[in-house]
């Protein structure tokens, strides 16, 4: 807890006090899209090596051309889930009396902050294990199908506490805040 309080410390304004602090859920994450994304992406690789090494055959020029889409097809295949845990490794969330602070980031850092009383749509996520996801912003249509992805550059699906234990008290607590 105390690391989690230093780590937002220093993005609070001098009449802010944290409410709530906390990380999403670290590791290797399996969601629903890589029900999709995980056969797709092995057949991508499969027909990027097949490329490269057919295309060796006949030139080497051939089979350069063919390299960047075996680096893609391994960055979706395997290397996807190791940015995604270190995305998640490296977020930390708190809640104060007037925003949401969102401190994140792999290669560089970034600071999201969320005035509460001006959110516009707030969706909780619940897991039967109490976990849960808040979605702040509103939510676009195929959202979910990207869930994840929020590592690719330039990807924005918009700003969620994803993977928080006890979601529905975490949820409870930023309405009592839009309330008062």
């Amino acid at each position: 807890m105390e690391n989690l309080q230093s780590a937002l410390r220093e993005h609070l304004e001098n009449d802010e006090s944290l409410v709530w602090t906390g990380r999403p859920r670290r590791g290797v994450v399996f969601r629903l899209s890589d029900l999709f994304l995980i056969p797709f992406s092995l057949i991508w690789l499969g027909f990027a090596i097949f490329w490269v090494v057919m295309a060796a055959q006949a030139s080497v020029v051939f089979s350069l051309f063919g390299i960047p889409f075996v680096l893609l097809g391994l960055v979706f295949a395997f290397g996807r889930f190791i940015i995604d845990a270190q995305q998640r490794n490296n977020t930390f969330y708190g809640i104060t009396d007037k925003r949401i602070i969102i401190k994140s980031g792999v290669f560089s850092q970034t600071i999201k902050s969320l005035n509460i009383k001006s959110l516009s749509e707030i969706q909780l996520t619940e897991k039967a294990d109490r976990s849960g996801t808040i979605t702040i912003d509103p939510k676009y249509p195929f959202t979910s199908f990207y869930n994840g992805m929020g590592w690719w550059p330039g990807a924005n699906f918009g700003s969620q506490l994803q993977m928080i234990n006890d979601a529905r008290k975490v949820y409870r607590k930023i309405v009592e805040i839009q309330n008062d």
